[in-house]
């Protein structure tokens, strides 16, 4: 169990430390190969299943002129078997090359199966508690 506990740890790190390096392949790498994403809250798109590459597609032209900085704390993991739930909660840092910033506090929930001994996240869910700065500098955002 506690291996598989840093396991998850160490996959919920990889995922958000990929957004701010701009690694898409290790983000995809994170990724079952089809996930059920709700980014409602901030983006105002409906909760969908796609698969990962076009998650990493979306994902990778929405902040591609953004620096980004990921920090994810107060994380809970419970693990049932090959199933697992995380709740993390983040603060996204994000700057264009103007200097403007968007900054959201929010929680993540993650859906996550074991695959072959590794870990993938199947669901992401992100439930926004507040933002600050301008929305127009993140492309993703469809409000």
């Amino acid at each position: 169990m506690n291996t598989d506990l840093h396991a998850i740890q160490n996959l919920l790190a990889r995922f958000a430390n990929s957004f701010d390096l701009k690694d898409w392949d290790a983000l995809c790498a994170c990724l079952a190969s089809s996930i059920y994403t709700d980014y409602s809250d901030l983006r105002g798109t409906p909760p969908e299943q796609m698969s990962n590459q076009h998650y990493v597609e979306l994902r990778r032209m929405a902040l591609q002129e953004l620096r980004t900085h990921h920090l994810g704390g107060n994380t809970e993991i419970e693990i049932s078997g090959e199933q697992a739930r995380a709740k993390v909660s983040t603060i996204i840092f994000r700057q264009n090359a103007a200097g403007e910033t968007l900054h959201t506090h929010c929680l993540y929930e993650f859906g996550l199966h074991k695959v072959s001994s590794s870990w993938l996240i199947n669901a992401i869910v992100q439930k926004v508690f507040w933002s600050d700065g301008q929305t127009a500098i993140h492309a993703g955002i469809v409000k």
